[in-house]
């Protein structure tokens, strides 16, 4: 396994530089005059400047292969041009938001996982009792929900008329005291900084207003991931060396935990890596839904006020956590399965 991992790796860079080819010709249906924002990383430069003598500057008029290469060059120094919509650099943005959506994908993840799992499995082991049958329209009525319908359903449940989970990422009073210099942001996660910083109180609100977000998603990830056990469970359940463990008189936990549900969680690791990879790549709707300052709502805003640095710029991170994502699920696959072998 060693070797593969080396060897996917030693692929990683051909893959983002494919990527980054793909969006660049992206770039290429724009005009030179709108492409100038992806190399300007400071609206200083504009401020009595000529653009048309910039546009020559940076060459944007020259056959495109001359064009990436100056393009790349200012991707490996880390300009990814001018965020208007952030009022600062492409990348100072992206790494300011980041954090916001980690902290959300975090405290998603495992409830997503946890029901999502168990409760898949559960429903296939009381297949067509009346259990199993409310799992599934539970399921299936979750699946069906759009984002943005139950995340606005849980804002006017729980924040207007309950005024328990406000939305944003802070109270006021707290994002004074975060903004302060006697608070030390260590990893850029305020729950977690709290936590280190010693101030209870600042987790409990930050911690209040991740619970919206954090119900809307888990709802309607989580019943995806429950569908799918299930349907995998069901399988290896039918399988002999199922029927074998059992005819052999062990105990049915052991049967259900050691025996089949290990075997079933291969398409199970699959789907759950691509529902972390969308959680980290920025839950768009949620955090636009509930005003949280993460990747997610940025990229939606960039895109509505056709903020062409901040898309590309968004764009090759997301391409960056979507190729590592996929290394680590196949990973994965050879932790889960004795038997995969990844050569």
């Amino acid at each position: 396994m060693t070797f593969y991992i080396i060897r996917r790796l030693l692929l990683l860079p051909l893959t983002l530089l494919g990527i980054s080819i793909l969006v660049f010709l992206m770039i290429g249906l724009l005009s030179p005059y709108q492409r100038l924002a992806t190399f300007i990383n400071s609206p200083e430069r504009l401020k009595g400047a000529d653009i048309d003598k910039l546009v020559e500057f940076y060459g944007l008029n020259d056959p495109l292969p001359l064009q990436y290469g100056r393009w790349l060059k200012n991707i490996f120094q880390g300009n990814l041009g001018w965020s208007y919509v952030g009022k600062e650099p492409v990348y100072d943005a992206l790494v300011e938001r980041f954090p916001y959506t980690l902290e959300l994908a975090l405290f998603s993840i495992f409830p997503i996982l946890f029901l999502g799992i168990n409760l898949g499995v559960i429903s296939a082991v009381n297949h067509n009792r009346p259990l199993d049958h409310g799992l599934r329209i539970f399921s299936v009525v979750g699946w069906s929900f759009p984002d943005f319908v139950f995340g606005l359903f849980i804002l006017m449940i729980f924040y207007s008329v309950l005024g328990w989970f406000p939305p944003g990422n802070l109270s006021l009073w707290a994002e004074e005291v975060v903004k302060s210099s006697a608070f030390r942001s260590f990893t850029g996660m305020t729950t977690i900084d709290a936590l280190l910083n010693g101030r209870l109180d600042i987790f409990w609100d930050a911690f209040l207003h991740l619970i919206g977000p954090v119900l809307t998603l888990t709802y309607v990830q989580f019943a995806f991931i429950l569908r799918i056990t299930r349907s995998s469970m069901l399988e290896v359940l039918q399988k002999d060396y199922v029927r074998t463990a059992r005819a052999k008189g062990l105990d049915e936990r052991v049967v259900i935990n050691k025996h089949a549900r290990r075997n079933a969680l291969i398409p199970v690791a699959t789907v759950s890596g691509q529902t972390i990879i969308g959680l980290l790549a920025g839950a768009v709707i949620v955090e636009t839904i509930f005003n949280r300052t993460g990747i997610g709502s940025f990229m939606s805003l960039a895109a509505q006020q056709l903020d062409y640095a901040s898309i590309m710029g968004g764009t090759l991170f997301f391409g960056l956590i979507l190729v590592l994502g996929n290394l680590i699920v196949d990973i994965s696959y050879a932790f889960i399965d004795p038997r995969v072998r990844l050569e």
